[in-house]
């Protein structure tokens, strides 16, 4: 496949590296620097230049072009790329902007049958990063989740406390959840998929796929001290800030909301009637004291810069918050963030970058979740009626597929089954199967 990446930014950059083994990538940004540096990293053709011009896409050979994503940090520019490449092109387009609004207009436009601006999908930084947020949030414990089976099952990672009752105990003695699969230790560099005599260790991260309530579930075990969020603080008015406060309302939350700006303030509380709205300073610790935020199950914080989000989290965790999020806007940071004590942290460009190189892989299934930076994927695929697979139990297809493949959950006649030895696979079933990112090709085609 000849893909066209328009934008050698953290987002465009990890996209082409993704997809740099499989296809034949071409790069284009206007910054130079960029495009230098892209060219000694992974193995594309960089090219310096305007993407939204013509000729430059005609020196990208777009007319030869499947796919084109457009994700510069410009969402002007993102949608006017596509529209360009549609002149000269049958290319499948993507467009990552930031603001829902025009989300909201492609979505508007799709849904009346009208040509959306050129764009064939579109993904929105903000929004994406508050859904992960509140939905990750939402878990006891968990540092990712995403759902599949159209919400039937759930995926989630989590980091195994040394004090878990789990920690020290092997897979069987752990597997105390009928509705749950465990499908893989990561350990440092490290990926095991779990056996019976596995031994969980202390900040061992564990991925867990199954029914939703069963997830939730071990998420309370492992940390009996924590439960669903029932007191939620946000920190900054931001986009995703608002964002995040409305997802809350409509699980029946009523969140405070932190904002510095006093007409940005006003704003908030007109469109926000359920949330209550401070206006104040974030990082004033008397004022947060105040308000009792130490006893805020959740603290998130959504400010304009890393340095005000990590200060602002870390002030609430030593206030005595239960869990706390961060956006971290330079995704390399994340990893820091966590060490330091930061609970989960969210970079609207990487978890933009993963869900456009999620939405190309779903050629071969119907949902891709990329797992620990592209080490795994977990794949949803439905089992055609002429599959091999069809009348084979799981212990039988264990022995024939590679060994990181766990088959973690099947959906079948819109009920969810957790896999054992003896399940046999049927026609139209729907699995969920967690894999390693080397082994995903050669199992999606087996199954």
């Amino acid at each position: 496949m000849h893909v066209i990446v328009v934008g050698a930014g953290q987002v465009g950059s990890n996209i082409a590296a993704s997809l740099a083994d499989t296809h034949d990538v071409v790069v284009i940004d206007t910054d130079g620097e960029r495009v230098d540096a892209l060219t000694y990293d992974i193995d594309v053709l960089a090219i310096e230049g305007d993407g939204a011009a013509l000729d430059t896409l005609r020196e990208a050979s777009v007319s030869e072009a499947d796919l084109l994503i457009a994700s510069t940090d410009d969402d002007e520019t993102n949608v006017v790329v596509c529209g360009t490449a549609k002149v000269e092109s049958d290319a499948f387009t993507i467009a990552r902007v930031k603001r829902p609004q025009y989300l909201e207009t492609w979505e508007h436009a799709v849904d009346a049958g009208n040509e959306a601006l050129g764009v064939d999908f579109m993904v929105c930084s903000d929004l994406l990063a508050a859904r992960t947020m509140v939905e990750v949030m939402g878990v006891p414990t968990a540092q990712d989740v995403k759902s599949f089976a159209d919400g039937l099952c759930r995926m989630a990672e989590f980091k195994i406390p040394a004090k878990s009752a789990v920690a020290g105990e092997t897979v069987s003695e752990a597997d105390r959840f009928p509705g749950l699969t465990f499908a893989a230790v990561i350990r440092g560099e490290e990926v095991v998929v779990p056996r019976g005599d596995t031994v969980l260790e202390p900040e061992d991260d564990l991925v867990v796929i199954g029914r939703p309530d069963e997830v939730e579930a071990f998420g309370a075990a492992l940390a009996p001290d924590q439960t669903n969020p029932e007191e939620v603080v946000i920190f900054g008015g931001s986009e995703i800030g608002y964002q995040a406060a409305r997802l809350f309302t409509e699980q029946g939350l009523s969140p405070r909301l932190v904002e510095r700006d006093p007409d940005r303030a006003r704003w908030l509380a007109e469109q926000l009637p359920s949330v209550t709205v401070m206006q104040h300073d974030a990082s004033d610790q008397e004022f947060l004291e105040r308000e009792n935020v130490g006893s805020a199950d959740v603290v998130i914080a959504a400010l304009e810069t890393d340095q005000g989000n990590l200060l602002a989290t870390l002030l609430a965790k030593r206030l005595g918050a239960d869990r706390t999020a961060a956006v971290v806007d330079n995704g390399e940071f994340t990893d820091l963030f966590e060490a330091v004590g930061v609970d989960v942290a969210i970079s609207p460009r990487r978890v933009t970058a993963e869900e456009i190189t999620r939405f190309t892989r779903t050629r071969y299934a119907e949902t891709v979740s990329i797992i620990e930076d592209d080490r795994a994927e977990i794949v949803e695929l439905e089992v055609d009626r002429d599959s091999e697979v069809v009348g084979r139990r799981v212990a039988d297809l264990a022995r024939d597929l590679p060994e990181s493949v766990v088959i973690g959950s099947i959906t079948r006649d819109g009920e969810l089954l957790i896999p054992r030895g003896e399940t046999t696979i049927e026609a139209g079933d729907h699995l969920v199967v967690f894999v390693e990112e080397p082994d995903v090709d050669a199992v999606t085609a087996a199954l």
